[in-house]
C-alpha cells in the first residue's frame, strides 16, 4: 500500500493528466468508458462521457473497460512529460490491459501534444464499413495491416518508429478490433484488400506503402495484384501464404461452419485459460496485451464469425491452377520485401524458397524471431522497412 504522501503525489499526477484530456484524439466506442488507473495497490477511475473526463475513486464493484497500471514514480513521470505515457508503455513500466484501443487512446488524449502529426485514434466511414484506425506522423502514407486475431495495436511500435518520416496509419480490418463486423462478409483476401482501398479512398490517399503481417500480409499481396497503382511498395512480415501440402480438412471447411460462432457459448473463463496455455509468456508485456485484444473480439458472436471465416479462407486459399496463389504471385509488380522469422512455426522459413521461385525480384530479410517481427524484433524490423522504403522512392 502507498503511504499518504506517495498516494497524494500519484493522484495529483493523475489529475494533471486528466486536465490535458483532448477528446479529438481518442475514439471512444459508444461515447463512454471507465478507465482504471492503478499505482501500487491504489486505484482511481477516469470516467469518459460525451467528450469529457473526470477522476473518481475506483468503484471496485464495477469492472473497468481498460486498466493502466504503473508505480507512482512512473505516473509522476508521465504527468511531467507530454511524451511520457507512450514511452513508459514501450519500456514496460506501464501496463495496459483489457483494451489497448482505449488505453493507448487515453495516453494519446492526455499527452498534451497539439501537433497535427500526433498520435490519434479515429473511426473512418468507408463505402462498405466503418473502420477504426490509429495514425501519427506526416509524409508519404504507410498503411499497416494486422494479422488474424490481431488488431491495429500490433503495429503501435511501427507507428512510433516510422512516424518521423511517414504518415503511418494502422487499421482494424473489418471483423476485428473496433471496426464493423458484418455477418455476411467474405472475409477473404480480396475482401480485405478492398477494405484497405476503401480506407484509402475515404482518407483521399492515392497510393501508399503497405506493411502487412500474417493475414494482413496476404491482404497486402492481394492489394498489390488487384490495384498495383495504389501500392508504392509492399513489406510482408511473415505473410500468410497458400498451403502447398495436402489439406485434409478442405472438404469439411467448405461448409458454412463459421456461422456457428453466432451461437457458440464462449465465456471468458473458458477461453482465456486456453489462450494462456497455448501462448508462451501470455501474462507479460505485449503478449499479454495481444491476448486481451484477441479475446475482446473473439468473445463476441460477430467477432467469432469473422475469425473463423478468415481462418477458413487462409486454409482454403488455392495454391495452384490458373487462379491459384502461387501462379498469380509472379504477377506482383510492386517493389516487395519479405521479412521472415527463423522461429516462425505458422509460416516457416521454408516458404522463402517457394517465394524466390515465384517472385525472384523480391527482397528477403531473415530475423531471429517468430511470427510477429514488428513486436519481437522491432529495431531490426523497422530499420529494414525504413531502408527498403527509402530505396524504392
Amino acid at each position: 500500500m502507498l503511504d499518504v504522501e506517495t498516494k497524494s503525489d500519484a493522484v495529483d499526477a493523475i489529475r494533471d493528466l486528466v486536465t490535458r484530456f483532448d477528446t479529438d484524439v481518442i475514439d471512444v466506442p459508444g461515447g463512454s468508458a471507465r478507465i482504471r488507473l492503478e499505482a501500487s495497490g491504489a486505484a482511481w477511475d477516469v470516467l469518459i462521457d460525451d467528450g469529457s473526463a473526470e477522476v473518481r475513486g475506483a468503484e471496485r464493484r464495477i469492472g473497468p473497460d481498460c486498466l493502466l497500471a504503473a508505480d507512482p514514480a512512473t505516473w509522476r513521470d508521465i504527468a511531467g512529460d507530454v511524451r511520457g505515457g507512450m514511452a513508459a508503455f514501450r519500456q514496460g513500466r506501464l501496463q495496459v490491459r483489457r483494451n489497448l484501443h482505449l488505453g493507448v487512446g487515453f495516453l494519446a488524449a492526455t499527452s498534451g501534444m497539439t501537433d497535427p502529426a500526433r498520435l490519434r485514434f479515429d473511426s473512418v466511414r468507408t463505402k462498405r464499413a466503418t473502420l477504426s484506425i490509429l495514425r501519427a506522423g506526416a509524409g508519404e502514407p504507410l498503411i499497416c495491416v494486422h494479422g488474424l486475431g490481431g488488431t491495429k495495436a500490433s503495429f503501435l511500435p511501427t507507428v512510433a518508429a516510422l512516424a518521423d518520416r511517414h504518415r503511418v496509419i494502422a487499421l482494424d480490418l473489418p471483423g476485428f478490433g473496433e471496426s464493423d463486423k458484418p455477418i455476411a462478409a467474405a472475409y477473404d483476401a480480396p475482401y480485405f484488400a478492398r477494405a484497405v482501398t476503401g480506407l484509402m479512398d475515404a482518407l483521399e490517399i492515392d497510393s501508399a506503402h503497405v506493411v502487412g503481417n500474417s493475414l494482413g500480409g496476404r491482404a497486402a499481396i492481394e492489394l498489390g495484384l488487384l490495384d498495383p497503382e495504389r501500392v508504392r511498395s509492399l513489406v510482408l512480415l511473415s505473410p500468410a501464404l497458400a498451403w502447398l501440402r495436402d489439406r485434409p480438412w478442405k472438404r469439411l471447411l467448405q461448409l458454412p461452419l463459421p456461422r456457428l460462432g453466432l451461437i457458440q457459448p464462449t465465456p471468458r473463463w473458458v477461453a482465456e485459460p486456453i489462450m494462456r496455455r497455448i501462448i508462451p509468456g501470455a501474462d507479460q508485456g505485449w503478449v499479454a496485451a495481444g491476448v486481451d485484444e484477441f479475446l475482446r473480439c473473439y468473445l463476441t458472436p460477430r467477432g467469432r464469425v469473422a475469425f473463423y471465416e478468415a481462418a477458413r479462407n487462409v486454409y482454403l486459399d488455392e495454391p495452384n491452377g490458373e487462379d491459384g496463389f502461387w501462379t498469380r504471385l509472379g504477377d506482383l509488380g510492386c517493389h516487395t520485401m519479405f521479412i521472415w522469422g527463423r522461429k516462425d512455426t505458422l509460416v516457416p522459413l521454408a516458404f522463402m524458397k517457394h517465394v524466390e521461385r515465384a517472385l525472384p525480384r523480391a527482397r528477403h530479410v531473415e530475423l531471429d524471431c517468430g511470427h510477429v517481427p514488428q513486436l519481437e524484433r522491432p529495431r531490426q524490423t523497422h530499420a529494414a522497412i525504413r531502408e527498403f522504403v527509402a530505396a524504392g522512392q
